[in-house]
């Protein structure tokens, strides 16, 4: 066999390797791929919105979800509006969407002390409690979830809250924690396993 054929042959077999091992491959990636489906979901938005329903609901109406401020924001409402836009802590609005309940958060269902409570922004208290809901609305234990390889995905931004609020002493060793967006993940993942 000259020089030509042994390449030939070497290029052949070389070929049919690679696409066995391409075949392999392929095989052993749809092994480990399984479908990844949406079975519930939770929600907290403007407009008294709690559930994809409520969600539905509020756009087949072709409402806006838009009210006067709330009065149990802990706001000076008449100090806070100024009809004149740009002034430094003012409102120049007297609308806006806002999501109700935030408030009603249930702390010991949560393992949370009612100091730490006082001092998580109102974000890390609703995802507590949506992941709660989807979890009852997929029917999925929490008490499953521990030591399970399931991963918590969360995109948030700082919501100012806590900057100037006011908590008592006995809570403020709790804001760092309770305002930082970064811990959200990390929350659900402590409270569910």
């Amino acid at each position: 066999m000259d020089t030509e054929d042994k390449l030939r042959a070497f290029l052949k077999r070389v070929t049919a390797d690679s696409y066995q091992a391409h075949q392999r491959l392929r095989e052993l990636e749809e092994e480990k791929s399984e479908p990844i489906a949406i079975v519930a979901i939770g929600c907290r938005l403007p407009g008294e919105v709690s559930s994809a329903e409520d969600l539905w609901e509020l756009l087949t109406r072709s409402e806006e979800a838009v009210s006067e401020f709330p009065l149990d924001r802990g706001w000076d409402l008449t100090d806070l509006y100024d009809p004149e836009p740009g002034k430094p802590g003012k409102s120049y609005v007297r609308h806006g969407s806002f999501v109700s309940g935030a408030d009603m958060f249930d702390a010991r269902l949560f393992g949370v002390s009612p100091h730490e409570a006082l001092a998580m922004d109102p974000q890390q208290r609703l995802l507590l409690e949506t992941t709660w809901e989807l979890l009852e609305r997929a029917g999925i234990d929490p008490a499953t979830l521990r030591g399970s390889d399931t991963g918590v995905f969360v995109g948030a931004s700082h919501s100012g809250y806590g900057w100037d609020r006011q908590v008592p002493e006995n809570a403020q060793a709790h804001l760092g924690t309770g305002t930082a967006a970064s811990v959200l993940s990390g929350r659900v993942a402590y409270g569910f396993g």
